[in-house]
């Protein structure tokens, strides 16, 4: 779609840089790691994502975008069958989708060979915004592939796709970044999406809570499936983020990169 990427990026850009502002004047725990080595090698991570997807979108004619917008041509997909209104298309989309983004999550945790490239998020040692964007290159790719099967089989709105990539992009530098919000205002905002305070269980060191609070954008699939924590065990000023295993080298680029193929 028209200037689709430039939107996209606008938005990633200009609430990473609120966000990044809210995390320098109100962080919610003290660093572990110094922000510049962890910001070259989380920024490094979204380059190499970025070749990555170029790389697969040279086998594939179609990303995700794509993918709903030759569905719809086609007339591929349950909701083109349907010939669904687009405010019950986007509502449907998100839903389904964030879904499939929870579902894919926990099944990271749970597979050896996947969680070999997820852990690469985890050995992340401090959580901020750049945290959202420290995945590596194979993940990135595995969850695209996934994300356009699901758009061929769902055959959503172009407009829809879209809406979700901005929610889930806006929603995971939220949630991922360092700043403290009133626990009054956390608790109703955790009612109806993942908020930092949330997902940073998710980040423990600990297995059984960091087998927990999968959920990027809506709260309620932790809620349903029984994989919700309110609360890390130690709370939050004295829980370890990150690996139990971890040292100073997560900082470094090349080290996250060949990570899964390290012998642990």
């Amino acid at each position: 779609m028209d200037n689709e990427v430039i939107i996209r990026l606008s938005i990633f850009l200009g609430l990473f840089v609120i966000l990044a502002s809210v995390e320098w004047y109100a962080p919610r725990r003290a660093r572990v790691q110094s922000r510049s080595g962890r910001w070259l090698t989380n920024w490094g991570m979204t380059i190499a994502n970025t070749l990555a997807l170029r790389a697969l979108a040279i086998a594939l004619p179609f990303l995700a975008v794509g993918a709903a917008i030759d569905a719809e041509v086609q007339g591929y997909g349950l909701f083109n069958m349907l010939e669904l209104p687009l405010a019950l298309n986007l509502v449907l989309t998100i839903l389904i989708f964030d879904f499939a983004i929870w579902l894919q999550h926990l099944i990271t945790h749970k597979v050896p060979l996947l969680w070999r490239l997820h852990q690469v998020h985890h050995s992340d040692r401090d959580l901020d915004v750049t945290s959202a964007i420290r995945f590596h290159p194979l993940e990135i790719a595995f969850s695209m592939l996934i994300k356009i099967g699901l758009v061929y089989a769902l055959g959503p709105a172009a407009l829809a796709v879209i809406a979700f990539e901005i929610l889930l992009n806006a929603t995971a530098m939220f949630n991922h970044a360092n700043i403290a919000i009133p626990k009054r205002v956390d608790r109703w905002l955790r009612m109806f999406i993942v908020t930092p305070d949330m997902h940073r269980v998710h980040h423990s060191d600990q297995r059984s809570e960091h087998d927990s609070n999968y959920g990027f954008a809506l709260s309620i699939w932790d809620r349903a499936f029984g994989t919700y924590i309110p609360q890390p065990d130690k709370g939050h000023d004295g829980m370890t983020v990150g690996l139990r295993w971890q040292d100073s080298r997560t900082a470094r680029l090349d080290w996250a990169l060949l990570l899964p193929f390290r012998n642990r």
